[in-house]
Order: C-alpha cells, then structure tokens, then sequence
C-alpha cells in the first residue's frame, strides 16, 4: 500500500470537511442532481469514448496506483554484478540455473537470450521493443485517468449552465432560484473535485511508477549487455550505477563501506 497516497487522500479529505465547515453547513454542498450529472455523465462518456474492456480494467489500474512501487535497483544492480562474476567464473551457461529462480520475466527473458549466445543488437532490439510496448500500455492506463479529468470539469460547466437556465426560467418565483443557483454552482465544484482530488493525483502516480519501471528496464538491457560482453564485475557494477541518482550511489558505497 503508497502510504503517501493513502494520508493524501484522508488529510484532503479532511481539510476539505473541515474547509466546508468552517464557512457553513456541510449539507448545503451535497447536491444529488449534480453529482448526476457530473459524475453519471463523466462515467457514460467515458464508456462511449472507450472499449468495454479498458472500462473494466480501470478499477485495476485504479488499484496498482495505491500500491507503493519500489523498483530497488541496488537489489537488481547486486544480481547483475553476482551474475557477472559467476560468469566470468564458470562461463555464461553457468547462470541458466540461476534465470529459474528470477521472478521478474523482463529479466529471465533477457539473460536467458544472454545465455543462449544471441547477437547484442537482436537482445537489445528485442527488449526495446518490449519496453516500448510495456510504456504503450502504461500510455493508455494514464490516458483513462486524464480523460476523466478532461471530462469532469466540462459537465461541471454544462451543470452550471442547465442551473442558470432554470433558475432564469423561473425567475418569477423567489423560492426556486436558490436551488436553481445551488445546482449552478455546486456542480463546477465536482468537476474540479473530481478532476484535481481524484483523476489527476491517479494519472500523476501512474506515470511516476511508470518512469521508474522503465528506467529499471533500462537498467536490466545495460546490465545484460554488460555480460554478455563479459566486462569485469566492478564495470559493470560502474556502468549500472550511472543509472541512480548521486544520492543513490552514496547510499550505496554507504551500504559497502558497512
């Protein structure tokens, strides 16, 4: 479970209670015929603009962005230069028994081609199509959440306008246009709600797991490369650190040095 996504979202939730509170009664802002038509629309939109499947394969999407992602590179970093040794060592056919054991499938198809002696242009071609292929995938799952926030706010304006509409139209009797206003403006509330509280902070963790999973695929290509060329475990080590971030190296010569 994404901690931050979790406290996030009650601490927004919370704030924004207490926020309504504050100025007046809560009540006055839950209103049914707006949350229809923002929320009942955004949704029926969203299944006319997209395959039944892909609907579906939203509440799992909805799902992995609450679940914390961490690629742990230095874990992978150690595979590669324990693999480069025993390579160097016994020779590249000695890994096929350690590929069984990897769970990641990224990983075993990759040192499995490594292994089978294929050319490093056909590994790395093959793997940079898959990488592609898995950020294509990624695209779309973000795609869902930004539509929604595209989507939301517009029926929050079309809201606003069905609200105006009515309240002109009875213009001659006081006691409807304050619901009239009411519906106006509540429903410009939920589409930004929705948009900005909901979709949004999804697509953003979306793609912030997306880069992180790409640049550990691109670290596992670099790393297979290291070995089948058979560079020195130190190199290789050297070369698959490139990929972190500076703090990250000094964490990791931190973790050596104890």
């Amino acid at each position: 479970m994404d901690m931050g996504m979790v406290v996030g979202f009650i601490l927004g939730i919370i704030f924004l209670i207490v926020g309504i509170s504050l100025g007046g009664s809560l009540l006055m802002f839950v209103d049914l015929p707006s949350i229809m038509i923002v929320v009942g629309c955004t949704f029926a939109t969203f299944l006319m603009a997209n395959p039944l499947s892909l609907c579906i394969g939203a509440i799992k999407i909805t799902m992995k962005s609450l679940v914390a992602y961490d690629p742990k590179p230095l874990d992978t970093i150690s595979i590669f230069v324990s693999f480069a040794e025993k390579a160097r060592r016994d020779g590249l056919l000695a890994l096929e028994s350690d590929i069984d054991e990897l769970k990641d499938p990224f990983l075993k198809k990759g040192l499995q081609l490594v292994v089978d002696g294929t050319d490093p242009n056909l590994i790395k071609g093959i793997l940079e199509t898959e990488l592609a292929g898995m950020e294509a995938r990624h695209a779309t799952a973000i795609g869902v959440y930004i539509n929604i926030a595209t989507l939301a706010p517009a029926f929050g304006m079309i809201g606003t306008l069905i609200g105006l509409i009515n309240m002109l139209a009875k213009m001659d009797d006081p006691s409807a246009i304050g619901p009239s206003m009411s519906v106006a403006l509540i429903t410009t509330m939920y589409g930004s709600f929705v948009a900005n509280f909901l979709a949004n902070p999804v697509a953003f963790k979306l793609r912030s797991n997306s880069g992180n999973e790409v640049g550990l695929r691109e670290l596992m290509i670099e790393g297979m490369l290291a070995i089948q060329s058979g560079d020195n475990p130190r190199i290789v080590e050297e070369r698959l650190k490139a990929f972190l971030a500076p703090s990250a190296r000094g964490a990791a010569k931190k973790e050596e040095g104890e």
